[in-house]
C-alpha cells in the first residue's frame, strides 16, 4: 500500500482550515493543522508534510514570517525544501513577490480558486 502525501494546512479561519481538510481527507490525502505560523512551525517538524498550505494573514506568526523561518535550516532540520502554496485572500504583489523569493511554489488568492481547481494546483506541484 502506497503512503498518503502528507498536507499541513496553516489556517487560523477555522472553517476554511476544515473545509479543506475534509475536502483533501476525501481525496486521498493525510491532513493535519496548525493556525498560526508559530504553531505551524512545530507541527511541520512533527509531522513531515510533503505539502504545506499557509495562509498569510494570522495571529501570533503570519505566513511569510513562518515561510522565512521554514526555509532556515537551522529552524527546520531537513524540511527548508519543504513545498509550500500560499493561500490567502490577500491581492498583493509585494506578499507575491516575498513569497516567491522564498521558493513558494504557488501563491493563489481563495477566491479566484474552486476545490477542484485547488487540488489540481496542489498534485500539479507535488508532481514537481
Amino acid at each position: 500500500m502506497e503512503d498518503k502525501q502528507k498536507i499541513l494546512i496553516v489556517e487560523d479561519e477555522r472553517p476554511i482550515a476544515m473545509a479543506y481538510g475534509d475536502f483533501l481527507t476525501s481525496k486521498g490525502y493525510e491532513v493535519e493543522f496548525a493556525y498560526d505560523g508559530k504553531e505551524g512551525l512545530e507541527k511541520l517538524n512533527e509531522f513531515k508534510p510533503d505539502l504545506v498550505l499557509l495562509d498569510i494573514v494570522m495571529p501570533v506568526m503570519d505566513g511569510i514570517s513562518m515561510l522565512k523561518l521554514l526555509r532556515n535550516s537551522d529552524v527546520c532540520c531537513g524540511l527548508e525544501n519543504v513545498k509550500v502554496m500560499i493561500l490567502t485572500n490577500l491581492e498583493m504583489v509585494t506578499k507575491m513577490q516575498e513569497a516567491e523569493v522564498l521558493n513558494c511554489a504557488s501563491y493563489l488568492i481563495k477566491a479566484h480558486y474552486s476545490l477542484d481547481e485547488m487540488l489540481k494546483k496542489i498534485k500539479d506541484t507535488l508532481k514537481k
